[in-house]
């Protein structure tokens, strides 16, 4: 137990992020679990920081011995696991609604791990990131 409460402090220094700033307040409105719903958002807030973390998914990919070591293979792998994992594509799947995404980027932008994301992000920014995430819309 102590070394998983080492690791957990350690993550928590370096910095939650966009996933953990939209995770917290559809928690908080649909009562959904935190870390699926981390899972849902992961894609969506890999798209939305490509252009700060892409020089560094070369390394992630051959980490993970993948057969495309680019920021696309990192993404086609994840979109896999989730889908062997039976992570939700879509938080729409999860119950949440469009009619909260400007509420909800309202109480991210907000957020104590918003401040860690790779880049900053605007409540416009993760008002667009949660309908993306809503729509299952990897294009945005």
């Amino acid at each position: 137990m102590f070394a998983a409460a080492s690791m957990g402090a350690t993550a928590f220094q370096k910095g939650l992020g966009a996933i953990h700033s939209v995770s917290h307040p559809v928690g908080a409105r649909y009562d959904t679990h935190h870390g699926m719903t981390n899972g849902v958002m992961f894609p969506y807030v890999m798209l939305a920081n490509r252009d700060v973390i892409i020089s560094k998914m070369p390394l992630v990919a051959r980490i993970l011995d993948l057969p495309k070591a680019n920021f696309d293979g990192v993404l086609d792998w994840i979109l896999d696991l989730r889908k062997t994992l039976k992570v939700p594509h879509t938080l729409a799947e999860m119950g949440v609604k469009e009619s909260d995404a400007k509420s909800i980027a309202a109480d991210a932008v907000k957020d104590p791990t918003a401040g860690s994301n790779p880049r900053p992000l605007s409540q416009a920014d993760f008002e667009q990131l949660t309908l993306a995430a809503i729509r299952g819309d990897l294009g945005a």
